[in-house]
């Protein structure tokens, strides 16, 4: 496909690379930057563009690409869009310093090509370069989005790890100071601190349930022959000792016994259990149902409350987020909002599924587990 548009930006390349460096150099990041890293793949990125502009399209190719709905190719490496993105990533460029390099290269060959006396203004070329830099600058706020966020969490993942070390030497020292504490004072402020780093070694654990799921490692579970029923009795008696406002009904039908990780399994029934007692109506009434059926296992935690809408059931296991207002305010300011998420992960480490309901006042989440 001839282009004029495309001939005169491949002439005119290095003149609009400058453009660019000169835009990069200007921002805050780009300060002290040698001048071959501000260059990156900024060649590469205006010839992908003129083989753009060269390569034939159809109408329905046209409106596909406008609307962001072009084919990728999953099998080709990252392109130079991609990896110019990850390279600002690590020089320290904002999402919005990316995005202005392509504004202001985008406004370096429109100016160029106006004031070129060659440069006969055709609709279809400009329309076509736009897209292709708009193709360009979506590719590369994915890549630059994706490595951000990997780093995050790579980041959480070596905090965490970090943090244990000093989190138990505190528990240890405050658990000693306890038992040592004859004083009356002393002994219920040990106990606090004692409490409180009960809670903190929770939350990390919760944040790094939480970072294995986004790097995509996924949570960890060790199955064997349990007492499934006892376990579920068990935790449920220390809930009901820890919310004695609560009134937790535990129903059991039969034995139910199988190869399964008994401490994931209760950790998330406390999950749920918490949340219905935060969430669910004054009374606190809380019902637990342990069943098998058909092969599997499904385990059960219903509460009265005010009716969760269809379309924010389907969000509730997703992570950071929280199914409502808490009728405990200070228990839900030291939240994560990461319960359900942590629910779902457990119920996908051993191959079951989970699902909600809410109707006429009453909410119910069911885990339901392969036996085996």
């Amino acid at each position: 496909m001839n282009s004029g548009l495309a001939d005169f930006i491949e002439e005119h390349a290095e003149a609009i690379v400058e453009q660019a460096i000169a835009f990069a150099r200007s921002a805050d990041m780009g300060r002290g930057i040698p001048e071959e890293e501000l260059r990156d793949h900024l060649p590469e990125i205006i010839q992908a563009i003129v083989a753009d502009l060269r390569t034939p399209q159809t109408r329905a190719e046209e409106i596909e690409k406008s609307e962001g709905r072009a084919p990728v190719p999953g099998d080709q490496p990252r392109s130079a869009a991609g990896t110019h993105a990850v390279h600002r990533a690590h020089s320290g460029f904002s999402i919005s310093n990316l995005v202005a390099e392509y504004r202001a290269m985008r406004a370096a060959v429109l100016r160029m090509w106006a004031e070129s006396p060659d440069g006969a203004v055709l609709p279809a070329e400009i329309t076509r370069f736009n897209e292709a830099i708009d193709e360009a600058v979506a590719e590369s706020v994915s890549h630059y989005s994706i490595e951000v966020e990997r780093w995050r969490n790579i980041f959480l993942g070596v905090l965490g790890h970090d943090l244990r070390s000093p989190l138990t030497a505190i528990m240890v020292a405050s658990e000693v100071i306890a038992d040592l504490a004859v004083d009356a004072p002393l002994a219920k402020a040990a106990e606090r601190l004692v409490h409180s780093g009960e809670r903190m070694r929770e939350l990390l654990d919760k944040l790094l349930v939480y970072n294995r799921a986004q790097m995509g490692i996924g949570l960890e579970v060790h199955k064997e022959e349990v007492d499934l029923a006892q376990a579920c009795r068990e935790e449920v008696a220390q809930l009901q000792e820890a919310m004695p406002a609560a009134r937790i009904e535990l129903q059991i039908p039969q034995p139910v016994q199988g190869s399964f990780d008994a401490r994931s399994i209760c950790e998330a029934l406390t999950n749920l259990v918490v949340n219905a007692y935060k969430y669910g109506s004054p009374e606190r009434r809380i019902q637990v149902t342990l069943r098998e059926q058909d092969g599997s296992v499904e385990l059960s935690v219903a509460n009265d409350g005010a009716t969760i809408p269809r379309e924010t059931l389907s969000a509730l296991f997703e992570p950071l987020r929280r199914s409502g207002v808490a009728d405990d305010d200070a228990m839900e300011q030291a939240s994560l909002g990461l319960g359900l998420f942590i629910v779902s992960q457990i119920v996908e480490a051993h191959g079951g599924t989970i699902r909600a309901e809410s109707a006429q006042g009453r909410t119910t989440f069911s885990m339901r587990l392969p036996n085996g």
